[in-house]
């Protein structure tokens, strides 16, 4: 899963999206949406694989937004790329982490309109890190590490922390190892 803050006109919405990447029984791979634009899910799924080098051509992908919602903007582009990875790598996104930004065709983090209202939502609700796109000169106080990304394969890195960290991860640390004894 990752965490994004949409918006419904002036209103931010936080929003978790959940992915689920898997081995396809069919001779061509499965892409379901449910609350995105598929569309936006099926191009994002290309630039992983062209920008990024992922395999997701052989591979079923799902996302979803929780609780039914409707995102359909392009900001929340890069939380549905950092979910699909998470779940391909079988990691867990960084806890607290919320994600803003626009996937380009490049592989590049674009910038997003109502960065700050985004931001300050993501604060008021307790996050400690969001990850942006690179670009904005200054940011207001608001208690959140702000991470400024320009491709997405550098928010990828600051999402989803390595493995060699141990104890940094929360609740995924300890499943991380367990799968590791499984192989």
């Amino acid at each position: 899963t990752s965490i994004v803050v949409a918006c419904e006109g002036t209103r931010p919405i936080v929003v978790e999206l959940q992915a689920l990447v898997s081995p396809t029984s069919y001779p061509s791979p499965r892409r379901a949406g449910t609350g995105i634009d598929y569309n936006r899910l099926v191009q994002i799924l290309a630039v992983l694989e062209k920008r990024v080098g992922i395999p997701l051509s052989k591979l079923d992908s799902y996302v979803a937004s929780a609780g039914g919602l409707n995102v359909a903007e392009p900001a929340v582009d890069l939380g549905i790329a950092i979910a699909v990875v998470a779940s391909f790598r079988d990691r867990v996104v960084a806890p607290f982490t919320v994600l803003i930004g626009e996937v380009g065709l490049g592989g590049q983090v674009r910038q997003v309109s109502q960065l700050e209202l985004r931001l300050k939502e993501a604060a008021k609700l307790g996050f400690k890190r969001a990850i942006v796109p690179k670009g904005h000169q200054s940011f207001p106080d608001l208690g959140l590490e702000i991470i400024q990304v320009g491709r997405v394969i550098d928010a990828i890195v600051a999402a989803l922390p390595a493995e060699s960290e141990g104890g940094k991860e929360d609740e995924g640390d300890e499943e991380d190892k367990g799968d590791e004894e499984d192989l």
